[in-house]
């Protein structure tokens, strides 16, 4: 599965193509479904282009999204940086009147289990982002059911990013031992999972320099990925992309799907 993310903590200031207000994320969205990615991921932002989780923002543009490309499922951040008081990253998810298909949580940031926990109530699917080897040890603590592992790989070096992505997933725990495994309600001692539950797919990524190293060993690993001016502004060849379509277009080349 290829996601696009269109725009992150990117303003026009690094990339003149980055889309800002809803109606630029429609159409970006809308470009990018057209040449195959399942869903994008967007950071809405206010009227002063500031990254925003107050329920008019998250609103219009999830609206705005959904009227260009009808079905195509949208996920927002819940980022510590958007909003650093955990109480009101929580009290936000709960009073947000137009729900995003998913959101991701990063799993190191203070509050994110119960920022997870508000998702799940409401019924959208929690992406648990893991930084770290420390991150995963987090995430097993969890008791909330999580839909999709978001490991990103942070560092700049393409070598380090990719030995840092082997170290995270080689720690993910197997399914039975997963908190997006739910329990089943019947038929096994304690609640317990079922033999052959299935855990949350992953999706790999990095961000700057490392991202279509990672992308591509996304892509031999048979994993989900994704591409987008929120993860890089150049192409393959380190030419500057003209647009998140551009990047699409590329990945696709590389082999995602």
């Amino acid at each position: 599965m290829l996601k696009a993310c269109l725009n992150g903590q990117r303003s026009r200031a690094a990339h003149p193509a980055v889309p800002v207000t809803p109606m630029e994320l429609a159409a970006d969205a809308a470009r990018c479904a057209a040449l195959g990615v399942a869903a994008v991921h967007v950071h809405p932002r206010d009227a002063a282009g500031v990254e925003s989780l107050r329920p008019a923002v998250i609103a219009d543009a999830l609206t705005a999204i959904r009227a260009a490309r009808p079905g195509l499922p949208v996920g927002v951040s819940t980022g510590a940086w958007i909003e650093p008081d955990p109480a009101a990253r929580v009290t936000a998810v709960r009073s947000w009147p137009v729900l995003p298909d998913f959101a991701s949580v990063n799993a190191h940031e203070p509050g994110a289990e119960a920022v997870a926990a508000a998702l799940h109530e409401r019924g959208v699917l929690v992406k648990v982002g893991l930084w770290t080897v420390d991150a995963v040890k987090t995430y097993q603590s969890w008791r909330v059911p999580v839909g999709r592992i978001l490991v990103e790989c942070m560092a700049q070096e393409p070598a380090v990013a990719l030995a840092d992505a082997a170290r995270i997933l080689a720690a993910l725990p197997p399914p039975l031992q997963m908190p997006g495994v739910p329990p089943r309600s019947t038929g096994m001692p304690g609640g317990s999972p079922p033999e052959d539950a299935v855990a949350p797919p992953v999706l790999l990524h990095a961000e700057g320099p490392a991202t279509w190293a990672v992308l591509v060993e996304a892509v031999s690993r048979g994993l989900h990925t994704r591409i987008g001016l929120e993860d890089t502004l150049l192409l393959p060849d380190g030419v500057p992309a003209p647009g998140n379509a551009a990047l699409v277009t590329a990945a696709l080349a590389a082999g995602a799907s």
